[in-house]
């Protein structure tokens, strides 16, 4: 039976337009090399200082394979410990490094106060499942245990992703709560990618079209998992779809596209969240493609995103001075 694609937001599927001879829905594994080249090209320019509001410096983690890479950003002369997101970048598990998507979370660190630690997680097919969500989760450890000299309240931790990363995220809150690891806050997961099995019906119906297709997905997963991708046996630390118990979890933002591959197994995700007797705020964009914000941010639909989020942050943190913010 064909699957109808739902369509794209006008603004959204103009940018898609303009974008087709740079942005392809489809990615396999010989295009891994130009994609990690273009972004490498792309992120050294970015002013993570945000022209001086956040002091930004480049510090190590101890990790299972040796120091993992992280980038600290916090508001320039912050006088008290702050609450931090530990934020974890998407690129499909196969590209991206710290610098990627983080220009979003150093923007609320400067709007809401809060300390940003970007992690540098080792990429697949070269380090495979467990490495990524294992450096991930010695990050978060080695933040928590910093936070006298990150200045960070250690009881006010988010964990949030974008795609690859929102899986990371996802993952490593389950880690936390398994391994009786460092109390999170909260989970902020964006456009998460979820699921190994690569069959939902929005997979099917968006194969081919906007940005990361059914293909992208199946070389992400397989780059990572290997031949175990899609079978009986994968870990939720791998894919967290595969969780089957997720109660006791932090509270969840979950977003997601309508007109992207992810979508059906978000929403699934924050279903079982509430299953579980959990909390979850989910929203589906209605015609968003997977990265719609980042690819256009000016988008009357990226704006919203990007307010959704931020509100659901003012709302959960512990803020002293009773006005929304830190100061």
């Amino acid at each position: 039976m064909t699957q109808t694609p739902p369509p794209f937001d006008l603004e959204l599927g103009a940018t898609l337009a303009a974008l087709a001879g740079v942005v392809s829905p489809t990615i396999t594994p010989e295009d891994i090399p130009t994609l990690r080249g273009a972004r490498t090209m792309t992120l050294p320019d970015l002013d993570l200082t945000l022209g001086g509001r956040l002091t930004v410096e480049e510090v190590t983690a101890p990790g299972p394979r040796g120091p993992i890479p992280l980038i600290v950003g916090r508001p320039v002369e912050a006088g008290r410990p702050l609450p931090a997101l530990y934020y974890m970048h998407g690129g499909g598990m196969i590209a991206g490094d710290a610098r990627g998507g983080v220009l979003g979370p150093l923007k609320w660190a400067a709007e809401l106060g809060l300390v940003v630690v970007s992690v540098d997680y080792r990429l697949a097919p070269e380090h495979p499942h467990p490495a990524p969500v294992e450096d991930c989760y010695a990050g978060l450890v080695w933040t928590v245990e910093q936070a006298d000299v990150l200045g960070v309240d250690p009881h006010a931790v988010v964990v949030s992703g974008t795609s690859a990363g929102g899986g990371l995220a996802a993952a490593v809150a389950l880690m936390a709560r398994d391994r009786g690891g460092p109390p999170l806050l909260g989970q902020l997961l964006m456009c998460p990618m979820l699921d190994d099995r690569n069959s939902s019906g929005s997979a099917l119906q968006m194969d081919g079209l906007g940005v990361w297709d059914r293909t992208s997905n199946a070389t992400g997963w397989t780059a990572l998992l290997g031949e175990a991708a899609g079978g009986p046996d994968v870990s939720p630390y791998a894919a967290p779809a595969r969780a089957t118990d997720l109660s006791n979890l932090p509270p969840a933002f979950i977003d997601v596209g309508s007109a992207e591959t992810f979508r059906d197994e978000d929403v699934a995700y924050a279903a079982g969240i509430w299953a579980s007797g959990g909390s979850a705020e989910l929203h589906v964009w209605p015609g968003g493609f997977h990265g719609f914000d980042l690819l256009a941010p000016k988008a009357a639909l990226s704006r919203e995103a990007r307010a959704a989020r931020l509100a659901w942050l003012r709302r959960l943190l512990p803020w002293p001075d009773g006005e929304g913010r830190f100061g």
